[in-house]
């Protein structure tokens, strides 16, 4: 049995939700899973056999503690199964839902010196409740440009969890060295 630690970047929850998913899959198949966030996670990640780490965009970027976290550890991620996900609106478009296709993906990894085993990329979810006066015109904005939701009652998540559960079953093969 493999134990595997989940690390999430997250503005509003939904790289941990994707993260708990995962555990649960996981643990399903007999593996042990933590989840934890990237920043503060109070853990060793040395002890764990597998690590996978799930960002989210804001404002066009993952956070910076994610990269900071890929540098401290790349050569920790490169000794073992590792995997990274990315979280983002632009994901609910076919044509940019797979991480050869997917610009914020290809960005972050065009900027770490870890490439990981595996890669994945999850639609975010668009509620501009939760936004103040400014980022919620900003992201009106960005989805007339993208021809999105421009309702400000708009509340719609775009993750397909089937593709959760897939990425899932292969960070379990990762994890059983048949990635």
């Amino acid at each position: 049995m493999a134990n595997t630690l989940l690390l999430y970047s997250t503005n509003y929850g939904l790289s941990q939700k994707i993260c708990e998913r995962i555990q649960a899959s996981l643990g399903a198949k007999g593996h042990a899973a933590d989840v934890r966030p990237l920043v503060g996670h109070g853990v060793d990640p040395a002890a764990y056999d597998a690590i996978v780490i799930g960002a989210s965009i804001k404002h066009g970027k993952h956070h910076p503690s994610v990269l900071e976290f890929i540098r401290a550890h790349q050569g920790l991620l490169r000794s073992k199964p590792s995997a990274l996900f990315s979280v983002n609106l632009v994901a609910r478009k076919p044509a940019k839902n797979t991480p050869q296709t997917n610009p914020y993906l290809k960005r972050l990894l065009a900027r770490s010196p870890w490439q990981p085993k595996l890669t994945g990329v999850f639609a975010g979810e668009l509620d501009y409740s939760r936004y103040g006066p400014v980022d919620k015109h900003m992201m009106r904005f960005v989805m007339w440009i993208n021809k999105g939701p421009t309702d400000f009652n708009t509340k719609v998540q775009f993750t397909n969890w089937d593709e959760v559960e897939r990425f899932a079953g292969q960070v379990a093969k990762l994890v059983n060295g048949h990635g």
